[in-house]
């Protein structure tokens, strides 16, 4: 049976009459890369902030490595880090300074060398030199980064951990993580508004809406949410005739040129093809786009949108 490093049992915090989170369980393996997703609003932030003691929970249980986190605090934080866009260090020491004071509170051995390897692994040597505040947001996102491997976590929690990075760093920084994670069974949990990167790095998903979770699985099962898929033709003429019969058919048809794009459930698709063809229609590309991990996120945010008016 698989270790559990993180077990959390009716997770729920209440700010006068409004519920962040609402009755959350859930759990993480050892070795597992979890992601936490939902619209803004939904209460990913309010959860890392309880996992990480910086907020107490109305009610519910958060256990690490089998010990009750209320009892444990002090203990189980040495063994947790963190990493969001949304913290910040002093301004006036460099980061070299900043790197340190966090050794020191993590009680990490041969600090200096700890340091630089990682300033290494994140091509950040650079840094070491500049006063916090002269850093961009894609260098503070590293420094945070570093900040969070600096005690050989057990665990991680990570708040969009690639956030204003340029795409070859943000490669990068996934490849680290998944090789620490290889390497030293480094449990995360991982919140992005970027899908196709929790894809990538994400082994399951749990999916909040208004603080309760509201679909988990692997991403390619919470995909499977949106029932149509997106078939995509190359047509040269007759297009608007075309989107006529689509929509007698009631299937929704749209002009993107030079393609006709059709919104079909996925069974549909070979039958409304060999349709297209009896009635004389011609394509001359075709292209299906089965449901993504994104659809569904859109999917969510829309329906917010309309019940929010």
């Amino acid at each position: 049976m698989d270790n559990l490093i993180l077990d959390v049992k009716n997770l729920t915090k209440i700010f006068g009459k409004f519920t962040a989170v609402d009755n959350l369980s859930f759990s993480i393996k050892d070795g597992e890369i979890l992601g936490l997703l939902g619209p803004n609003g939904a209460g990913k932030t309010t959860t890392i902030q309880m996992l990480l003691g910086v907020m107490e929970q109305t009610e519910g249980e958060i256990i690490y490595f089998d010990k009750p986190f209320k009892k444990h605090r002090e203990e189980i934080l040495q063994d947790v880090n963190f990493s969001s866009t949304y913290i910040s260090f002093p301004w006036n020491l460099t980061i070299w300074e900043n790197l340190m004071v966090f050794a020191h509170l993590y009680q990490v051995t041969d600090k200096r060398k700890r340091i630089n390897k990682l300033l290494e692994a994140f091509e950040a040597q650079d840094l070491k030199d500049k006063n916090f505040y002269m850093l961009s947001a894609g260098e503070k996102t590293k420094v945070f980064l570093i900040k969070a491997f600096l005690n050989y976590p057990k665990i991680l929690l990570l708040d969009e951990p690639t956030a204003s990075l340029d795409p070859d760093i943000a490669k990068k920084i996934r490849e680290f993580l998944k090789k620490e994670k290889e390497e030293f069974n480094v449990s995360m949990l991982f919140t992005s508004h970027n899908m196709t990167e929790v894809e990538e790095m994400c082994d399951r998903i749990i999916f909040l809406n208004h603080g309760k979770i509201i679909a988990q699985g692997t991403p390619s099962e919470i995909a499977k949410n949106i029932k149509n898929c997106k078939l995509q033709l190359m047509i040269s003429q007759g297009s608007d005739e075309l989107i006529k019969y689509l929509n007698k058919k009631g299937l929704q048809a749209q002009v993107n040129k030079p393609y006709l794009n059709i919104d079909i459930p996925e069974k549909q698709v070979s039958n409304i093809l060999s349709e297209i063809t009896r009635k004389g229609f011609e394509y001359e590309e075709i292209n299906i786009e089965k449901p993504s991990l994104e659809d569904f996120f859109l999917k969510v945010v829309k329906e917010n949108e309309i019940s929010k008016n």
